[in-house]
């Protein structure tokens, strides 16, 4: 079966998407509202997500905090529009492209979250991205990642030969849908490149990993 184009790959799926993230993603019932928990979620605060979709960590995070006010960035527009349709909407900003592009701004946010969205990259295109991350968020602010990890070195160096092998040698990741994750100890390391303090692992359910980063600095 031939690589689909990454938005095109979620527009395909939309109807039927959340009960499939649900229902068929080892642990989402448990890691979605895991997340929301360990976010500093206090009224008013301002979050950056990366990778929202039809906001299945909104879900819980509004149901925890109904005044966060949420910056959401996502490739597919559809979802975009699904997700306009939740209850929480008018707390939402949403920008339909993609992470690596846009600004962030500077010192803008309070937290930002990225769930089950950049398992799709190489490390090389990430550090530029959690370089921006952390310039965003304020000092004292937080970054919770909640993503798919391969569970050791030569599983994440298989994944990527595979990508490779199956969308041809000009094709970068993540310009297919295709699963190439890091293992959680290559994102902690590249989450401390990027500048961050404070970088550990909350949580781990079988290759779904909670890895919180925090900014420690002015």
């Amino acid at each position: 079966m031939p690589l689909e184009e990454m938005a095109a790959f979620f527009e395909k799926r939309l109807i039927g998407y959340e009960d499939h993230m649900r229902q068929n993603i080892a642990f989402a019932r448990e890691f979605y509202p895991e997340t929301a928990r360990i976010l500093p979620l206090t009224p008013g605060v301002r979050i950056l997500d990366l990778g929202c979709g039809t906001g299945l960590e909104l879900d819980e995070i509004y149901q925890r905090c109904p005044s966060v006010h949420t910056t959401g960035i996502d490739l597919c527009l559809p979802m975009l529009d699904e997700l306009q349709k939740k209850p929480y909407a008018r707390q939402l900003q949403l920008i339909q492209g993609s992470y690596f592009d846009l600004p962030f701004g500077e010192k803008c946010f309070d937290a930002a979250v990225s769930v089950e969205s950049l398992h799709h990259f190489t490390a090389e295109r990430k550090l530029p991205l959690y370089e921006k991350l952390y310039r965003a968020l304020k000092s004292g602010g937080v970054y919770v990642e909640t993503d798919y990890t391969a569970s050791d070195d030569a599983e994440e160096a298989f994944y990527f030969a595979e990508y490779a092998r199956l969308a041809g040698k000009n094709a970068q990741p993540g310009d297919f849908h295709y699963d190439t994750p890091l293992t959680a100890e290559h994102t902690m390391l590249l989450l401390k490149k990027a500048g961050f303090d404070d970088v550990f692992l909350h949580r781990k359910y079988e290759n779904t990993a909670i890895i919180v980063a925090k900014k420690n600095g002015l």
